[in-house]
């Protein structure tokens, strides 16, 4: 069975962009190297901010929405100390 995380990381612009993956530490590597999502190739060097562990993949279809992240996402920020 494999495993699934969700997970926030920072842009060098101090965006946030979420994404979903089975390694986490590869798809990081995988934004910093230009080789990530669309989003974040222009906006290395990212900083991973938040992981989330599910058990399976349609665990995951929530928190892609934004149902999950977005009842914790004021604790999130407050922790991670991010200001507009």
């Amino acid at each position: 069975m494999s495993v699934h995380y969700t997970y926030i990381i920072e842009c060098s612009d101090n965006t946030l962009y979420t994404g979903y993956t089975t390694d986490v530490s590869r798809r990081v590597s995988e934004h910093n190297n230009g080789t990530g999502a669309k989003y974040t190739r222009g906006r290395t060097p990212v900083v991973l901010r938040y992981v989330e562990y599910h058990d399976s993949k349609i665990d995951i279809l929530p928190a892609l929405k934004g149902e999950a992240f977005a009842s914790n996402f004021p604790i999130i920020v407050s922790e991670l100390s991010i200001t507009n």
